[in-house]
Formats: structure tokens, C-alpha cells, sequence
């Protein structure tokens, strides 16, 4: 998966960085042109890099500067860590960047077979995660619990495979809401970010059983059935509208083969809701949609190219609206998200240049006197696919 992205509304925050496949990594105990329309509101070059960023295929990590042990992060039993690999280091890495279930994505080259996903910076997702963990929908756990309380028994309890995990929010929200032992598979491609999840991955599920971690550094495209052999549950959040048709038919298919539930969680719908009101409200957001459409990918249709790609599978699917709801006391993401969302509106309609300029200076004016509140939609999305051999 090959993409670049905006604090979203951004988009998932949650959400990882990239994406999931085979097993690479290591296993570990648990007037200025239209892209600068924004700087000049005060969004330095290190804020744009935490929006969205695009990383060298062969980017090499700087060294870690010293700072002391690591907490010791909870690994399952069975999980050994690999030989002579050392932690990546946390400076500099960037996980789905300011994209919250809206995340705007910034210019990126052509999609080719070569190019790396995107990366997230970690300050954002540490930003959003209070809102992302507000915005999804508790109404999918129960019929996900009633599902995952009539799967077999296994000695080794549930095993959830965390796809694009980034810093690992999905798991932080969701361990702690399910009852029984876990183990938590983390699907990214950026090493700095499975190791910042792996650090901060829960203890214990919400009856006090144990919960471990694994981290696998691979690409979306090679989640295959047999990465999830074993598999109970699925999850991703902010994902799905960063994937093109073929990779969520992918995703679906994988779940469908393993005969394991998915929990999608934080795709953006498209809307966004803005009070005041402002003129230019409606254009910026059709500019922005546009954007997140852009080299083939779903955007705001991800949800139901997602519904019915399971659908087709035979898996019964839920769907739940997951809205970042955003006022005074957030409002720093809430500028963040702003820049991004602008920006992104701009790189894809050079034309609404000089009025976005306007327009982001009058929203943040609001927004630091904290008289802006802000509706940015997502929807969740729980696929219960039949299980293998049986019905859903």
C-alpha cells in the first residue's frame, strides 16, 4: 500500500501507519504555490512533516540517542524476540499522520508496485487518540462479543490481528473492552511505530487476563489467509479509506478464508460539520474528498466498497457512525486537523488558493477563541464473516 497522508478528521489517528502481510519484522514482548497555503497561519515544516509523509523505499533509521532502558514491553510466551535486532529508534517517525477518520492526504507521486505506504508521525496519532477513542461505535461490541463467545476454545485465547496498527490505539481502545486472554498480532510497515505500540500495548483484558504482543513489519498487499491462521478477530482503524477496491477485496477475502470477524473502525463519510457556518464550508469539502480519491483510492466510498466486498463473502456486516465530535477543549487537534483538511482541499484545487488562505485564517482566529465546534463524520464497520465450516 502506497499512499501519503493529512491529519484527517482527519483519518483514523489511530489507524497505523501502513499496513499488514507476511512476517518481516521482529516479534517483541508485548502568495506562495498551493501546498504552502497553510504555513503561514503558523504550521511550521516539522508540523507539516507530522501531517503526512512519504518515506525513501530505503530509508535508514537514525541512531537512537540514549535515553535509558525501554519499558519492557508484555510478549507472549511462545514469541521470541529476533536475533541481534535492537529497537528501532522513535525520533522522526511518523504514522498516519493528521488523519483523523478525515484525514486529508498531501500530494504524492504516482502509485507504482515500488512505492512505500505512507507514514504516520506518532505525535499526531498521540493527538487524535483521545478523540478516536470518543468517536467508535460501542454499539458493534456486543454482537461482536456474542460472536467471538461462541468461537472454539483455544489454549492460547484470542488472537486479534492489528492491521496498519500504528502506535497501536486500536488495541489500547479494545483489549481492555473484551474479556479473556489475548494475543495481539501488530501489522505495520514503519518500524518506529510497531516499536512505540509494542512499548504502550495493554496488560490486561477487561476480566484481568493476560494480554501479549507481536509485531510483524510487512505490506497490506501480503496479508494472506495463511498470515491469519488462527486468527479470531480482525481490526483497523482509519484505514480502509486510504485502500484501494482490490486491496479491500484483498482484506475481505483474507478474513473471509480465515473465518475470523473484522472490526474496521474510523473511515471517513465524506461530511463534515462546521459551526459557525462559513460559505466556503461546503467547497473545501468537495476539494477535500476529491483529494482523498485521488491515484485510485476510496476515500469516502471505502465503508460501503467494504460492506460489500464481505458481503460477497457471505459475512453479515454492521455498520455504526463514529464521529469526531470537536469543541474548546480540543482544540489543538482541531487546528491540526484544520491545516491538513485545508490544505489538502487546495493541492487539489490550486484554484481556491487565495479564498482557503482567508478562510483557514478566520477558522483558526474562531478556533483558538474556542468558539468553533466541529462534526467530522466516519463510520465503523464490523464484518462477521461465516466461520470456517460454519455460518455467521
Amino acid at each position: 500500500m502506497n499512499r501519503s497522508t493529512v491529519p484527517a478528521g482527519a483519518a483514523g489517528g489511530a489507524a497505523g501507519g501502513a499496513a499488514a502481510g507476511a512476517h518481516t519484522g521482529t516479534a517483541v514482548p508485548a502568495p506562495r504555490g498551493p501546498r504552502d497555503a497553510y504555513d503561514q497561519y503558523g504550521q511550521s515544516v516539522g508540523e507539516r512533516a507530522t501531517l503526512r509523509l512519504r518515506e525513501a523505499p530505503e530509508a535508514k533509521a537514525e541512531p537512537k540517542p540514549n535515553r535509558g532502558p525501554e519499558p519492557e514491553p508484555n510478549r507472549g510466551p511462545e514469541q521470541e524476540p529476533e536475533p541481534n535486532r535492537r529497537p528501532e529508534p522513535e525520533h522522526g517517525a511518523t504514522d498516519r499522520g493528521p488523519r483523523s477518520a478525515a484525514a486529508p492526504r498531501s500530494a504524492a507521486a504516482p502509485r507504482s508496485a515500488a512505492d512505500e505506504p505512507p507514514r504516520y508521525a506518532p505525535e499526531w496519532l498521540r493527538l487524535r487518540e483521545p478523540a478516536d477513542g470518543a468517536a467508535r461505535a460501542h454499539d458493534l461490541l456486543d454482537p461482536l462479543r456474542i460472536r467471538l463467545a461462541n468461537r472454539p476454545t483455544r489454549s492460547g485465547g484470542l488472537i486479534v490481528h492489528d492491521v496498519g496498527c500504528g502506535t497501536g490505539s486500536m488495541g489500547r481502545w479494545l483489549a481492555p473492552l473484551l474479556d479473556g486472554a489475548q494475543h495481539w498480532v501488530l501489522h505495520d510497515r514503519d518500524p518506529y511505530l510497531l516499536h512505540f505500540a509494542a512499548v504502550a500495548a495493554p496488560r490486561s483484558a477487561a476480566d484481568g487476563s493476560r494480554v501479549t504482543v507481536e509485531t510483524r513489519r510487512a505490506d497490506l498487499a501480503r496479508l494472506t489467509p495463511d498470515a491469519l491462521t488462527g486468527a479470531g478477530l480482525v481490526t483497523a482503524s482509519a484505514l480502509l479509506d486510504v485502500l484501494t477496491t482490490e486491496e479491500v477485496g484483498n482484506l475481505a477475502a483474507a478474513c473471509a478464508q480465515a473465518g475470523c470477524p473484522a472490526l474496521l473502525t474510523l473511515s471517513v463519510a465524506g461530511r463534515v460539520d462546521l459551526t459557525p457556518v462559513h460559505p466556503l464550508d461546503a467547497e473545501i469539502t468537495e476539494a477535500f474528498n476529491a483529494h482523498q480519491r485521488r491515484e485510485g483510492l476510496l476515500g469516502p466510498e471505502a465503508v460501503t466498497a467494504a460492506a460489500d466486498a464481505f458481503a460477497a463473502h457471505g459475512a453479515t456486516v454492521h455498520a455504526h457512525p463514529s464521529p469526531w465530535r470537536l469543541g474548546p477543549d480540543e482544540a489543538e487537534l482541531t487546528a491540526q486537523w484544520l491545516r491538513g483538511w485545508v490544505g489538502a482541499a487546495v493541492e487539489q484545487r490550486p484554484d481556491l488558493h487565495e479564498r482557503a488562505e482567508r478562510y483557514l485564517y478566520e477558522r483558526l482566529a474562531i478556533c483558538a477563541a474556542g468558539e468553533l465546534r466541529v462534526v467530522v463524520h466516519h463510520t465503523d464497520l464490523l464484518a462477521l464473516c461465516r466461520p470456517a465450516g460454519g455460518t455467521p
